[in-house]
Parts: C-alpha cells; sequence; structure tokens
C-alpha cells in the first residue's frame, strides 16, 4: 500500500493547512539548505525538520478528523496563578526579548545518524461528532507517542492494533532525506537548515525571500508568505538555540502578532505565553477566522507547542509533554 498517498488523500478535505500542503516548496528547500551549507548562506528548511509522523492508514482517518475537529472545542482559559506579567507587551519586544533569552542557552544533544527523536504531545480536545469510534476514541484520547529516525529512515509510532482494543509500536522505513518521499525532510536536513540562518530579524526574513523554499501563491500578502516559511522551521524536531533566536527575531519583525495577557493552560497541563501571529480565512458558515497561537515557555521561551483558536474556543493543536533523544524506537529517555 501506498501509505504516503494513502494519507494525503486523507488530508485532502481538511481545512487547516498541514506539512502535506506544503510540500512543493521543501523540494527546493533541501536544495537551498545544500548550498547554504557551503556558502554559510540560508536556508535549509515542522526541521518545524519538516518530519511529520506517518501513521497507520486507519489511524490517521481518525487523527486527522480528531485534531481538525469541529466547532466545539474548549474554551480559551487563563492558566492558574499567573506568575509573568505580559499585560500591554507587544509580540515584537516579547519575541525579542525570547530571542536573547534562547539565543544565550546551550543547545541540546544532537543525534548521530542512527538515533531516534522520542515525541510525547497532548492534543488539544477535539470534536465529539468527530469520533468514529468509542474504542479508538479512548486509546486515542492520550498524549500521543511517536518516533522518527535522525536521518529519516524510519518513522514510529504508538497505533491501534487491528482490533482498535490497544496501542502497540508500530515501526515504517521511510526515505526523508534528499527528497525521497516527495513530502518531508529528516530532522538531521532540517537542523542544517537552522544552523545556518543569520542572526538578525530582517537578514533572516531577506534570506527566506530570496531562496522562496515554499512558493509563495499569487495574491498573498508577503507579510504571510513570510509566515508560512516561519512557521514551518518552528516545528522542528531538533532545534539549535541560535536558530531558533534567528526564527523569533524574524517573527518579530512581521506586523499584526499579539500577546495574550495571561498565561495560558496548554493540552498539557502546563502554563504558558500564547503568541498569536497568523488569521486564516473564516472557517465555512462562520465570519469568525481560525488564529494561530504560539505556546512558549515563560522561563525557558522555547515552543511547547501550537494551537487553533476560533473565537474563544481552541479548536485544534497539541503541546509537548516530553521529548528525548533515545538509540531506539520504543524507547523513551
Amino acid at each position: 500500500m501506498d501509505e504516503m498517498t494513502e494519507v494525503r488523500g486523507l488530508r485532502a478535505e481538511a481545512p487547516v493547512p498541514d506539512r502535506a500542503r506544503l510540500a512543493p516548496g521543501r523540494a527546493r528547500l533541501l536544495e537551498a539548505a545544500r548550498d547554504g551549507q557551503r556558502r554559510r548562506a540560508p536556508w535549509r528548511r515542522r526541521e518545524f525538520v519538516i518530519v511529520a509522523v506517518v501513521a497507520a492508514v486507519t489511524a490517521v482517518a481518525v487523527t486527522a478528523a480528531l485534531l481538525v475537529g469541529g466547532g466545539s472545542g474548549r474554551k480559551v482559559q487563563p492558566a492558574v496563578t499567573p506568575t509573568v506579567s505580559l499585560k500591554g507587551v507587544s509580540a515584537a519586544d516579547l519575541l525579542r526579548r525570547a530571542a536573547d533569552v534562547v539565543a544565550a542557552e546551550p543547545d541540546g544533544p544532537v543525534p548521530t545518524a542512527e538515533q531516534w527523536i522520542y515525541t510525547k504531545q497532548a492534543q488539544e480536545p477535539y470534536d465529539e461528532q468527530a469520533q468514529h469510534a468509542e474504542g479508538l476514541r479512548k486509546l486515542l484520547a492520550g498524549p500521543q507517542e511517536s518516533w522518527i529516525r535522525y536521518d529519516g529512515t524510519a518513522m514510529a509510532m504508538m497505533e491501534p492494533d487491528h482490533k482498535g482494543e490497544k496501542l502497540t509500536l508500530t515501526t515504517r522505513a521511510m526515505h526523508l532525506e534528499n527528497g525521497g518521499e516527495g513530502d518531508d525532510r529528516s530532522a538531521r536536513e532540517m537542523y542544517r537548515v537552522l544552523v545556518a540562518l543569520p542572526a538578525g530579524g530582517e537578514q533572516t526574513l531577506e534570506a527566506l525571500r530570496e531562496k522562496n523554499a515554499i512558493a509563495d501563491p499569487k495574491g498573498v500578502a508577503q507579510a504571510e508568505n513570510d509566515y508560512t516559511e516561519i512557521s514551518v522551521l518552528l516545528d522542528a524536531d531538533v532545534m539549535p538555540s541560535k536558530g531558533l533566536a534567528s526564527l523569533y527575531r524574524a517573527l518579530a519583525a512581521l506586523p499584526g502578532g499579539s500577546v495574550t495577557d495571561h498565561l495560558v493552560e496548554t493540552a498539557s497541563g502546563r502554563r504558558a505565553i500564547a503568541v498569536e501571529y497568523h488569521t486564516r480565512a473564516p472557517s465555512p458558515g462562520t465570519e469568525e477566522r481560525l488564529r494561530d497561537q504560539w505556546l512558549l515557555d515563560p522561563q525557558t521561551y522555547r515552543v511547547v507547542g501550537m494551537r487553533l483558536v476560533l473565537g474563544d474556543k481552541v479548536v485544534g493543536g497539541s503541546s509537548l509533554v516530553a521529548t528525548a533523544v533515545v538509540d531506539r524506537a520504543g524507547e523513551r529517555g
């Protein structure tokens, strides 16, 4: 079975853009990355690794429906006992502050080619009407675990068994480097993109525009195209500190950002700063627009999740529970 084709088909009607829809520019991005590595020029492009974990077709169908959800969701709630003053803080000022903090942080471990990146994420509550089966709903309601090999040759997930009664580890061979799968890139390729980014925000934007790794659609404002490029990189599986600082400074240079004036509670139960920087087209049958909120840890300023908000409700997204570099799929660090 051609799973990549099946997954694309399942995603085709989803109203929220995902990584697969960014695929046409990824080949150009990788070529730009290789060129950038030779000249230390930007840039090579989810690391945002663009790595999507490919689940079994059945599991993907259910998960896609759950993540996209409907208009129910949960109301946006402030976290209990906020400890960070965010009133009157602009998105640009906060991101510049965040950039200074993360740029001074040491990098985490860089995996070897054979190692795996383990990720555990909590999904935002989904529309009950999107449930396909009660048993699968219960299995997929908790945090989702996945593994991606650093060189892009394999992926693994905890997926429902053929009876839908329990989760088991399923590993699949992949070829995510050098355009092998056509959609995504390995964590290793994306890391190389990020370490080559220039330090300044304007310089990063200029580099992104010059390479145009993700093709700009006609009739779309430059700021929106810039945001698309940045948002993909913000989703990286392995994020060097200076690369993240570059992305923050570039995002700070874009118009239209805002900061929620209180810490919010993420799906994983942690408190985070919500930085809003993009508004999508109105959902069908409503004038309300979906908004992207990036969730930052209030101490480290690292990205710990991203969610979609419609009106006063969270209708999609996920937040980080745990991540680690491990030697084999199934390990959790």
